[in-house]
C-alpha cells in the first residue's frame, strides 16, 4: 500500500511540475512579465508557503542558521542551485517553449557523469557511455529534426537549455550533506526564499514597473497557479521518497515532459515533428537506462 502511495505521489508531482511549464510559458507571453519579476514572486512566495507548511508540522526552522558551515552551504545552494536552476528553466521556456525546456533539464545526468569521471580521473563505465550517447542522439533529433544545418530553436534557447542541465546537476549533487543534516523540505523552503530575495535585490522588484500587470484577477490566478502547482509538486515529489526508491522516482519523473507535451499540444497547438518526438522519446529511454543500469551496477558491487 505504501509503495502504491509513493508511486501515486511521484506521478502526481511530476504531472503538476510538467503542467507549470506551459502555464509559465502562457503567463510570460500573455502578461508580458519579465523572467526576473515572475521568478522573484514565484520563489519568494513558494518559499514562505513551504516554511509555513513546515511550521505547522512543528519543524524547527532556524537551526540551520546556527553554524556558519551550514549557512554558507545553504546560501551557495540557494543562489547557484535553486535560483540558478529556476532562472535557467524559466528563461529557457521564454526563449523556446515548455516542452524543449523540460526535456533539456534531462541532460543533468550527463553533466553528473562527466563531473564524477573528471573527479576520479577515469573514463565512465560502458553503460554510462551508452546512456550518454543515446541521450545526446535524442537531443540532436529534438533540436534539429534530422537536419544538422537547421536548429529548431534559437541559439539563446540552446544556451539556456544547456545551462539548465548544468544547474540541475549542481542542484542534485551539491546539497546532499545539507539535506541529510536538515531535511529536504527545510532546505528547499529556505533556498527558495533566499534565492527569491536575492533575485529581487539584484533586479529590484520593488522598483519594477510591472506591478500594475498583476492587478487583474486573471494575472493573480495565473501567478498563484504557478506558485501552488510548483510548491505542491515539490512536496509530493520529495514525500514520495519515503515509500519508493530513487530509481523508481527517476523513471516515473518521465511523466513531467509528457505532461508538458500534451498540454502544449492542446493549449498552444505546439506539436513536435515525428523525428523530434522520436528524439524526445529516445532521451527519456536512455536517461531511464542510466538509472536502471546504475542501480544494477551498484547492486553487483555490493554483492
Amino acid at each position: 500500500m505504501n509503495r502504491l502511495k509513493g508511486i501515486a505521489m511521484v506521478i502526481s508531482g511530476a504531472m503538476l511540475w510538467g503542467a507549470t511549464g506551459p502555464l509559465i510559458e502562457w503567463t510570460l507571453a500573455f502578461f508580458e512579465f519579465s523572467v526576473s519579476f515572475l521568478l522573484t514572486l514565484r520563489m519568494t512566495i513558494a518559499g514562505m508557503l513551504l516554511l509555513i507548511f513546515l511550521k505547522l508540522k512543528k519543524v524547527r526552522l532556524t537551526g540551520v542558521f546556527r553554524q556558519w558551515m551550514w549557512v554558507r552551504q545553504l546560501v551557495v545552494f540557494s543562489i547557484l542551485g535553486m535560483l540558478g536552476c529556476q532562472f535557467a528553466f524559466v528563461t529557457a521556456i521564454h526563449a523556446s517553449n515548455a516542452v524543449v525546456a523540460t526535456l533539456l533539464q534531462f541532460l543533468a545526468p550527463i553533466y553528473i557523469i562527466l563531473f564524477v569521471s573528471l573527479n576520479k580521473q577515469k573514463w565512465p563505465p560502458s553503460y554510462q557511455l551508452i546512456g550518454m550517447a543515446g541521450t545526446l542522439a535524442g537531443l540532436f533529433l529534438l533540436l534539429t529534426n534530422g537536419q544538422p544545418d537547421k536548429l529548431t530553436i534559437s541559439g539563446e534557447a540552446l544556451v539556456w537549455g544547456l545551462l539548465l542541465g548544468l544547474a540541475f546537476a549542481f542542484y542534485t549533487i551539491y546539497p546532499a550533506r545539507l539535506m541529510q543534516e536538515w531535511g529536504v523540505l527545510l532546505v528547499v523552503a529556505w533556498s527558495m526564499l533566499i534565492g527569491g530575495i536575492f533575485a529581487g535585490l539584484v533586479n529590484p522588484i520593488f522598483l519594477s514597473n510591472e506591478w500594475p500587470k498583476i492587478m487583474s484577477f486573471q494575472a493573480v490566478i495565473s501567478i498563484l497557479g504557478i506558485i501552488v502547482l510548483g510548491t505542491l509538486a515539490f512536496v509530493l515529489f520529495l514525500s514520495s521518497m519515503r515509500f519508493i526508491t530513487a530509481v523508481e522516482t527517476s523513471i516515473l519523473s518521465s511523466f513531467e515532459p509528457l505532461t508538458a507535451m500534451i498540454l502544449s499540444v492542446f493549449w498552444f497547438g505546439e506539436l513536435l515533428a515525428p523525428l523530434q518526438l522520436f528524439g524526445a522519446f529516445a532521451m527519456l529511454v536512455f536517461v531511464t537506462w542510466l538509472s536502471l543500469a546504475g542501480k544494477e551496477k551498484l547492486t553487483e558491487e555490493k554483492a
